[in-house]
């Protein structure tokens, strides 16, 4: 164990140094940080990817040389898919990773090695999810001849000049706005993994975005309406046999009041969601149980509330990756991985189930990120066994994969 003053130390030596520790007490927090990963622009996955094996004992992280898995028991890594991919999902039913290469989809077994080709995407077509049994990718793709914006460089920048690729981009306000405002017709769609079979399940003008299948139902599919937040109703949730059309989950009740970064809880009966009322004034952490449509509203302060959030399997816990004064809150005191304990509001008052449940997060700062650059979102998650969050970070310079100990350290 490392006390605080020899910890703040030896991380001030390793920025200097730009040689990441591999294991330190944060000094604010109390709390234990590992270094989980050994290659610089390792990355883990955007925060309501699965990233952990169907085993429950394995990361899925990147690295510019490919796909690797970490033995969480061991912190032991190895590259199980090699050379330039994009990962779309750790599987839920078996140990596959599912990615993009040369413009197909394919899957790899983490254990065996074994690989296969599912299918070549359409023209322009992306895939962002794998349903819960491992049966369908699905994906979108822009019909006709409309403007390709997922080149994200602006015109006449060269390559060089984008920085990290995990970075958010600085015109992405732009780009947002152009998109929204283009309606190109879009078309979501599925691919079955076991013939490649394309299916066409839902076209509109809106732009089609944030796919996320259900983590327990194989038909149940949410989705975005992507734009300027303030302007669009974001996230919808269908059935992709047809048999529940779009259906609009949050309703817009004000000015200015916008909702985003749904992720589904574990069991996959909440889906959560970051809301503000209106921007960047009030913060809350929303549910909308997808049986019955009841809504659970937790509280944050300012400096609590974070880009991303996510939360333990059984629902006991949340975290949140925090912000800088830049981000939307304008935080002046943000930049924290967070532990969040829920509280619901006891209710004396009318029992009335289409009133919204009210409760606060009440917040515990794990890690110190005031050395991070929040254009790389920290992305955070928890491990499956509840101990650990991890997240991503270029606090020493070059991007890696951190977790940090749920539980205090105890210092002897």
């Amino acid at each position: 164990m490392f006390p605080p003053l020899f910890a703040a130390a030896m991380l001030a030596m390793a920025a200097e140094n730009a040689e990441p520790p591999e294991s330190w007490i944060d000094p604010d927090t109390g709390h234990r940080v590992v270094r989980l990963t050994k290659e610089k622009g390792s990355a883990s996955l955007y925060f309501n990817q699965n990233g952990y094996t169907a085993d429950g004992k394995k990361l899925v992280y990147t690295s510019p040389a490919g796909i690797h898995v970490l033995d969480l028991a061991t912190r032991q890594a190895k590259l199980v898919v090699e050379g330039r991919v994009r990962l779309i999902d750790a599987g839920r039913k078996t140990q596959r990773v599912f990615y993009l290469r040369d413009s197909a989809a394919h899957w790899t077994n983490v254990d065996t090695g074994e690989t296969k080709k599912i299918a070549d995407l359409p023209p322009r077509g992306s895939i962002s999810t794998v349903n819960a049994d491992e049966t369908l990718l699905a994906g979108t793709y822009i019909e006709g001849e409309g403007r390709d914006y997922n080149n994200r460089r602006p015109p006449g920048q060269p390559a060089a000049a984008q920085g990290h690729p995990l970075d958010q981009p600085r015109n992405k306000g732009q780009m947002m706005e152009e998109r929204w405002a283009s309606r190109l017709p879009m078309a979501l769609y599925t691919l079955n993994v076991s013939n490649g079979e394309s299916k066409v399940i839902h076209r509109a003008n809106d732009w089609l975005n944030h796919l996320l299948f259900s983590p327990t139902d194989p038909s149940m599919l949410m989705f975005c309406h992507e734009g300027p937040w303030h302007k669009v109703d974001r996230i919808w949730l269908m059935r992709i046999d047809g048999s529940m059309a779009p259906k609009k989950i949050h309703s817009r009740t004000m000015a200015m009041e916008i909702w985003g970064h749904e992720f589904w809880s574990a069991d996959g009966k909440t889906i959560w969601y970051d809301l503000q009322l209106p921007r960047g004034e009030d913060f809350f952490l929303a549910g909308y149980k997808v049986d019955s449509g009841e809504r659970t509203w937790y509280h944050l302060q300012r400096n609590e509330w974070s880009i991303h959030f996510n939360v333990t399997a059984d629902g006991t816990l949340f975290t949140g990756d925090g912000g800088d004064p830049g981000q939307v809150a304008h935080a002046p005191d943000g930049r924290w991985i967070y532990l969040f304990r829920p509280e619901l509001i006891a209710n004396r008052g009318l029992e009335d189930k289409s009133f919204v449940q009210p409760g606060v997060l009440r917040a515990e700062k794990l890690v110190n990120m005031s050395k991070h650059q929040y254009r790389l979102e920290p992305n955070v998650s928890f491990t499956p066994d509840h101990k650990w969050v991890v997240f991503r970070s270029n606090m020493f310079g070059d991007t890696y994969v951190f977790a940090v100990e749920v539980a205090k350290a105890v210092i002897r």
